[in-house]
């Protein structure tokens, strides 16, 4: 249970587990307990930084050269190594030079659409940092 300000300004001022949970009993696991800090953390991301190559400064971004960096460089990685049959002649539309580690910090939806998008991109080697 996430309780907000008054005041309208989406502040998150509290969280609690539901006392009523079959499992839980209204606890929290140490992500749900830390759950405010996405939002009010002064030291949390709030904009893409880039990191020139050598360079030792961060410099802030626009959203729209990050992403269009980032598809960029996808795109370059999986171009190169892009199997469409393999050596039967078998369709197999893969790529085996990009690899995946999802991320424990994203829920059950994030991880679903997360690994679609890895899967249409070809990718075989999707991996979890909750089975690791």
């Amino acid at each position: 249970i996430v309780h907000t300000s008054k005041k309208g300004d989406g502040r998150v001022i509290n969280i609690e587990g539901d006392p009523d949970h079959v499992i839980n009993r209204g606890s929290l696991c140490s992500k749900g307990a830390s759950l405010s800090q996405l939002t009010e953390n002064e030291n949390r991301l709030v904009e893409p930084m880039y990191r020139a190559p050598y360079s030792k400064k961060w410099k802030r971004v626009s959203w729209d050269w990050a992403l269009t960096e980032i598809a960029k460089k996808v795109k370059a990685t999986r171009d190169a190594s892009f199997e469409h049959k393999n050596a039967k002649g078998q369709v197999v539309n893969r790529v085996t030079n990009i690899v995946s580690v999802g991320s424990a910090a994203m829920d059950n939806e994030e991880c679903w659409i997360y690994q679609a998008m890895l899967r249409a991109l070809g990718l075989v080697y999707v991996e979890h940092q909750a089975r690791i």
